[in-house]
Order: C-alpha cells, then sequence, then structure tokens
C-alpha cells in the first residue's frame, strides 16, 4: 500500500515538469525572437536617420523650386473657367513601408478631395507616384487610375526622375484643365502635414485674364514655362516627401524599439518567476518525497 501511494506521489510531478519545461522553452523562443527584432528595427533607426540626414540637407535648395515654380500663378490669378471639368491630382508616396501614416494621410487626403471634386460634377483621375498609395486606394478609388509610377524611395529623388514623370504625364494622352499635387510637407523631426500644391494646363494658363501683362510670352514659351513648373513642383514634393518618410520611419522605429524593450523586460520577468516556481516546486517534491520515504 505505502509503495503504491509512493509510486503515485513520484509519477504526478513528471507531468508538471514536462509542462513547466515547455513554458519556458516557449519563453525563451519568444525573447528570443523579440531580441532578434529588436536587433533589426535599431539598425532600421540608424539607416533611416542616415537617410534623413541627407535629405533634410538637401530639401533645403529644393523648396527653391517649390516656391518659385508658383510665382506666375499667383500672379497672374489664374483661375479655372467652370465649364472646365477635368482635374487631376497626383499623389506622392513611395514604395516603401514602415513609416508610420505617412502613405495612410495622402490616400485620405485624395479620398477627401476625389469625393468633393466628384460632387462638384468634375472629371477626376489620379496618378499615384509609389507603389504604397495604389495599394491603399486600388480597392475604392481603382477606376480613377491613370498610371503609377513605381521604385520610389529606394534612391534620393533627382531632378531627372520628376521631369521623366512630367514628361510622362504631359504625353499620356488625358488633357486635363487642372491639377493639384497631393504630398506630405516636412516640419520638424517629428512633425509632417500633407499638403497640396496646384498645376494648370496650358490652355487654362494661356486663357488667363491677367497674363497679358506679360509682354514677352508667346505660346513656345509659355508651354516650356508650364512644362518646367510642373517638373519643379513634382521635385518640390518629392523631396519633401521623401524627408518626411524617412523622419518617419526614424520615429516609428524608435517607438519599436522601445516597445521590444518593454516587451523584453515583461519576458524576462515572467521566465525569471517561471523558472523560480519550477525549481521551488521541484523542491517541495524533493522533500515530500524524502518525508515519504523516511
Amino acid at each position: 500500500m505505502f509503495s503504491r501511494g509512493a509510486a503515485v506521489l513520484l509519477y504526478q510531478p513528471q507531468w508538471g515538469q514536462v509542462r513547466n519545461m515547455a513554458t519556458l522553452k516557449d519563453i525563451t523562443r519568444r525573447l528570443k525572437s523579440i531580441k532578434n527584432i529588436q536587433k533589426i528595427t535599431k539598425s532600421m533607426k540608424m539607416v533611416a536617420a542616415a537617410k534623413y540626414a541627407r535629405a533634410e540637407r538637401e530639401l533645403k535648395p529644393a523648396r527653391v523650386y517649390g516656391v518659385g515654380s508658383l510665382a506666375l500663378y499667383e500672379r497672374a490669378e489664374i483661375k479655372v473657367p467652370e465649364d472646365k471639368k477635368k482635374h487631376l491630382i497626383i499623389g506622392v508616396s513611395s514604395d516603401r513601408g514602415l513609416c508610420g501614416a505617412i502613405h495612410t494621410s495622402v490616400a485620405k487626403a485624395i479620398k477627401t478631395e476625389i469625393s468633393t471634386l466628384s460632387d462638384a460634377g468634375k472629371e477626376v483621375m489620379v496618378v499615384g507616384v509609389g507603389d504604397k498609395l495604389r495599394g491603399l486606394l486600388q480597392r475604392t478609388h481603382n477606376k480613377h487610375f491613370l498610371v503609377t509610377f513605381k521604385e520610389v524611395g529606394r534612391k534620393p529623388p533627382s531632378f531627372g526622375d520628376a521631369s521623366v514623370i512630367a514628361l510622362e504625364l504631359l504625353n499620356s494622352g488625358y488633357e486635363f484643365d487642372e491639377g493639384s499635387v497631393i504630398y506630405n510637407r516636412f516640419r520638424s523631426v517629428i512633425s509632417y502635414k500633407t499638403d497640396e500644391k496646384p498645376f494648370y494646363s496650358l490652355d487654362t494658363v494661356a486663357g488667363a485674364e491677367s497674363i497679358s501683362i506679360y509682354d514677352d510670352i508667346d505660346a513656345d514659351v509659355l508651354r516650356n514655362y508650364q512644362e518646367f513648373t510642373l517638373a519643379n513642383i513634382l521635385f518640390y514634393s518629392l523631396k519633401e516627401s521623401t524627408t518626411s518618410e524617412q523622419s518617419a520611419r526614424m520615429t516609428a522605429m524608435d517607438n519599436a524599439s522601445k516597445n521590444a524593450s518593454e516587451i523584453i523586460d515583461k519576458l524576462t520577468l515572467t521566465f525569471n518567476r517561471t523558472r523560480q516556481a519550477v525549481i521551488t516546486k521541484e523542491l517541495i517534491e524533493i522533500i515530500s518525497g524524502a518525508a515519504a520515504l523516511g
């Protein structure tokens, strides 16, 4: 009778020991996984910081293009006639993620603009600069997409990239009357604002009432200026968007690293408590068994 009871006493803790060991293995495996993720987020933060520093340096001279290109539009007081219904929206994004709500903010602004212009009876088409923007709008606004430019965000944008986009738009065959570029304007390391810049077609600019104050502007000069202005606005918006994206990615990776540290601390505490509980339970079992045998 005594031996049978002892056998039962020695048999039950084996299940508990196996279960606790499995829990410790799971915690150890998860700890290792979180630490590896933290290494990746820290590395991405360092890379984003280096790219952000370069983007911020290149942004200051690029802002001259954005401000100067709109000077004629403002002084000539260009207004689109009511019978002109075609509006083109250019959304500036990129192909890369892990940067917070950078792409979502542009997508939301485009959705709002499409809804407002469509209610006003205008035909709206969208040009996506960056594959992320198309992914966000494809399900609900696929019919509005005219063209999408990919391979954006891997390298710092140049004026040549903006010129290629502008040339493709002008040669696409879509005759728009006016348009707007929606992008993220950089404000600080932790702040950006979704902004909008207007642009107009050649016919709209030529038909402005105040354009006559410029005596030396003929059709060829006006066409060249319109093409150059569109490239300038795109170049400026690409620079602003890139700087905002890198700063947002740097902030996002820093927050991810901090969250990983908190999870590691909690898992380490859980591991130590579980391990201590296993050791205590084994000691109790050894003492109980010795007392039963003695």
